[in-house]
């Protein structure tokens, strides 16, 4: 009994084949054999943002693209950037933050697509993280002076704290093997202005209010040249040694300060209303 099912089978299959159809039937058969979604990898581009893009190839008619950019966190990964397109082909970018990232695309006629997640750097051609860490609450210490509101007198790069740091740092990398960093007055300016910009404004971001990047603010202290930066800032901590604790203490953080190819430091610390205290690290290789 089981033969007969077979060979009726295999007549229901080539009656079906010798079924004529039309041609808008035959167009839409060879669009969804040849039409395909892509999408690319997440990558940090040379202006220091994440970067994803995603296509429509082969396709002959009109659809929504769209993309989402998520990040890899336990828990619900949340989509950081999405967006939209109906012509064929779409970039997104967004401020660079260090971690795990994946796009996904669909043009809404049944083809979703998913890149390969990419752990990403915010650092050009090093590879070196620049997190910024969770705010934390203060030790219970003694208080510590406050930091002083504006720019160092006699010429001096950085408050006494802000040296502290930098002196901290170089201790730190002298059990690494490393050379000890110079407190740059550029870089400086360019921390100290991110540090007063956060306490004035109540965020916390490597990204300011006004959508500059640490690089930006870099470049517009006057620094010019260089082959590598990063950025570190922290929240709270009410000493030197307690924020350089807290970087070290962050794998990120600490890769950015033990990385032997930076050679200047900038550090700024800025008070906010409230006395919490914000710190801002810039490194750059030059």
């Amino acid at each position: 009994m089981r033969r007969p099912l077979g060979v009726l089978a295999a007549a229901v299959g080539l009656a079906a084949i010798a079924t004529p159809v039309s041609g808008a039937q035959a167009a839409a058969a060879s669009e969804a054999a040849r039409c395909r979604v892509s999408v690319a990898k997440p990558h940090v581009s040379d202006t220091l943002k994440i970067q994803t893009s995603a296509a429509r190839r082969g396709c002959f008619n009109s659809a929504l693209l769209r993309i989402r950019i998520m990040r890899a966190v336990p828990g619900k990964d949340p989509v950081v950037k999405s967006g939209a397109t109906r012509k064929g082909r779409l970039t997104l970018t967004l401020a660079c933050e260090p971690g795990t990232y994946y796009a996904m695309a669909t043009d809404y006629r049944g083809r979703p697509v998913k890149s390969k997640a990419a752990k990403l750097t915010c650092t050009p051609g090093s590879g070196t993280p620049t997190p910024s860490p969770s705010p934390t609450s203060p030790a219970p210490t003694s208080p510590a002076p406050s930091p002083t509101s504006s720019a160092p007198s006699s010429g001096a790069v950085g408050t006494a704290e802000e040296n502290e740091v930098v002196r901290l740092v170089n201790e730190e990398r002298a059990k690494g093997g490393c050379s000890a960093v110079k407190h740059d007055p550029q870089l400086r300016a360019a921390a100290f202005g991110h540090s007063s910009d956060m306490a004035a404004k109540n965020y916390f971001d490597h990204t300011s209010k006004d959508g500059r990047s640490f690089m930006d603010r870099i470049r517009a202290a006057g620094f010019t040249g260089g082959s590598g930066w990063a950025e570190n800032i922290a929240k709270g901590q009410r000493t030197p040694a307690q924020v350089m604790q807290s970087w070290m203490n962050s794998p990120g953080h600490k890769a950015n300060i033990m990385n032997c190819k930076y050679n200047l430091i900038g550090v700024g610390v800025a008070k906010d209303s409230s006395g919490t205290l914000y710190w801002t690290q810039n490194f750059a290789a030059r």
